[in-house]
């Protein structure tokens, strides 16, 4: 296993750490899962290749969905 998958491996168990703990600290931990994880999931498609590195976007995907949910209905509602 390369260091980027051990990488996206422990961003993976710190989301879910931080997704125990209390929720007012959700959204400031979200920015900076996602400050963390764009590199990251980067650094695997690197090393990795694409289809790696797509399977680690779409775990990132699922954990922060609520940010993405977000983003999508602004996007959405720009066009409006």
């Amino acid at each position: 296993m390369t260091l980027s998958l051990v990488a996206a491996c422990l961003w993976a168990v710190v989301a879910s750490l931080i997704a125990l703990g209390p929720r007012r600290f959700h959204w400031p931990a979200a920015w900076g899962l996602i400050a963390l994880g764009v590199p990251i999931v980067g650094w695997v498609t690197w090393e990795n290749g694409p289809v790696l590195g797509l399977i680690v976007l779409a775990g990132g995907v699922s954990v922060l969905r609520w940010p993405v949910r977000r983003l999508f209905a602004r996007i959405g509602a720009g066009e409006r």
